[in-house]
């Protein structure tokens, strides 16, 4: 059985700006206080919440690296250092380590997409290349590819692939996996809608976008879970149900930086082409947060 990066829940942090657009260091240091104080059990930073396909290489380090220093090992780090170039994706890699991450988070190739076995070939080069546990992160809506259950019991004899972040919304594929790589694969949910689907499953837990605002809700979603308390982790699941709408009712991480900004941070817009959540979506949300309790 592989060592779990983490169980519980992660949160796919946010990456506040500035209103010239640059990274606001100050607040994201905040927010990850913020973060560890509500119970969240990962940092993952620089995923696509983080906005790091907007990032240029050395702002994406540099980031990584602020995230690796405020958390000062109270949790695990988990650094987005994905691609669709497998060169880049190693380099990337290989510096998010040098600069401290304790794990890394490898998107599916995007738009020039590959077969299933081009899947391999880049997650085990990857693997290969650096000295740090992988999490595959399957979301076939964003990248046009989906990581087959057969893949993944093909990559998971790797010893440092040891998990998969899930949110292409199957339960079915989900399930499958399940049964085909059983403990040498953690399954994360990626849908906070489905944070208790998955853990029926065998689930270890959530990269949620939902942590951001709710951080100790999230957690104790998996908490109660793992507890044996099934009936009241199921109920905060359904409790929360509106909010997760609310938080994918435009294109992420559009909603919860808006989520963000309302609840007192200074989370700043998301940079172009993301552009600014329309009012109506904006009622809507605030609905969803005072709904929740977080908002006044």
């Amino acid at each position: 059985m592989k060592k779990t990066v983490f169980t519980g829940a992660a949160v796919a942090i946010i990456t506040p700006m500035l209103p010239d657009g640059s990274i606001h260091y100050e607040e994201l240091g905040r927010i990850i206080e913020d973060q560890i104080a509500g119970g969240t059990d990962a940092i993952v930073i620089c995923g696509t919440t983080g906005e790091a396909s907007t990032m240029p290489d050395e702002e994406h380090l540099d980031c990584i690296e602020y995230a690796v220093k405020k958390v000062a090992g109270r949790i695990p780090v988990v650094a987005g250092t994905g691609s669709n170039d497998t060169n880049h994706a190693i380099k990337l890699s290989q510096e998010a380590v040098r600069r401290g991450a304790d794990a890394l988070l490898q998107v599916t190739p995007y738009y020039n997409k590959t077969s299933q076995s081009g899947l391999v070939r880049h997650f085990t080069a990857i693997a290969d290349a650096v000295d740090a546990p992988i999490i595959l992160y399957n979301v076939p809506s964003r990248t046009g590819v989906n990581i087959t259950p057969a893949t993944c019991k093909i990559l998971a004899q790797h010893p440092r692939i040891v998990a998969i972040k899930e949110a292409s919304g199957n339960i079915a594929q989900v399930a499958q996996i399940a049964h085909l790589c059983g403990d040498e694969l953690a399954i994360y949910s990626g849908n906070d809608d489905q944070i208790v689907p998955l853990l029926a499953l065998g689930g270890k837990g959530v990269i949620s976008v939902l942590s951001n605002v709710a951080p100790r809700q999230a957690h104790d979603i998996c908490r109660l879970w793992f507890e044996g308390n099934t009936q009241a982790s199921l109920q905060m699941q359904l409790d929360m149900m509106d909010l997760c709408g609310a938080l994918f009712c435009d294109v992420n991480p559009i909603p919860v930086k808006a989520a963000m900004n309302m609840l007192g941070y200074q989370a700043g817009e998301c940079r172009l082409p993301l552009d600014r959540l329309s009012p109506e979506h904006m009622d809507t949300l605030r609905t969803a947060l005072k709904k929740a309790g977080l908002l006044a």
